[in-house]
């Protein structure tokens, strides 16, 4: 069986017998990898922590039956220790792996893992409020995953914009012929947000209010969670959270 090499992010662990994890990772290469790690809960371990979630590493991996062991693994981005002292910051990096994990299911690239990589940088060093970096994130990771939503033209029929109502199961932004009854309208002021965060224009997303953002987190929440076919666990503890 082959040994291999690449750069992984931690996505989460288990632990398996008494000393031993499974750690679930994505990796750039190699998308998604479920792997053993031996002997990394004792205290002996020379990189237990650099296999944390959160964490970036360096990883050489050894090609099993059912699941690869980890052989090394050299830290690239020490990023689990600045997100976890936040509650804000860990929340939102919970739902982003999670998500990725969802959506590595399928073929990953790596786009998807230098997006999560870049998200988790930021939130490690407060660049920015970590529910908008999350919002920026899903908005971005679902359009790399081919479901953009459509935030100009109608979703269904394509008519040009711009559109006052916004239907995630249908895509996005749509016209008044195609929004279905109770269709949510929003502001043009949520329009231009979620541009921005889709975008990464953080100069006009750092100065939107609470309330604004807020409109923004509630769509693009409901977006993703509806694309993924079930929800992200890890949004239930981010109402309120900026």
């Amino acid at each position: 069986m082959p040994t291999y090499r690449d750069e992984a992010v931690i996505l989460r662990t288990h632990k398996l017998g008494e000393a031993d994890r499974i750690v679930t990772m994505l990796s750039r290469g190699h998308g998604k990898i479920r792997a053993v790690a031996k002997g990394v809960r004792r205290t002996s371990s020379k990189f237990g922590a650099r296999l944390e979630p959160f964490m970036v590493a360096d990883v050489q991996l050894y090609q099993g039956r059912s699941l690869d062991i980890v052989q090394q693994a050299e830290s690239l981005g020490a990023y689990g220790t600045d997100i976890a002292v936040h509650y804000d910051r860990f929340t939102a990096a919970n739902a982003m792996v999670e998500t990725a994990d969802r959506l590595s299911d399928a073929e990953a690239t790596p786009e998807q893992y230098l997006l999560l990589v870049g998200g988790l940088r930021a939130l490690a060093r407060g660049e920015h409020a970590p529910r908008s970096i999350l919002d920026s994130y899903l908005l971005r990771v679902m359009a790399l995953s081919g479901w953009a939503p459509s935030l100009d033209s109608c979703a269904r029929c394509d008519a040009p914009g711009p559109h006052a109502s916004f239907a995630g199961h249908l895509g996005g932004m749509v016209c008044r012929s195609d929004a279905p009854a109770g269709t949510p309208r929003i502001a043009e002021r949520t329009l231009t947000l979620l541009r921005a965060l889709m975008a990464g224009e953080w100069d006009l997303i750092d100065a939107a209010s609470p309330v604004e953002l807020g409109a923004a987190s509630g769509l693009i929440a409901a977006y993703a969670q509806w694309h993924l076919e079930r929800g992200i666990r890890s949004l239930a503890h981010l109402e309120g959270i900026r």
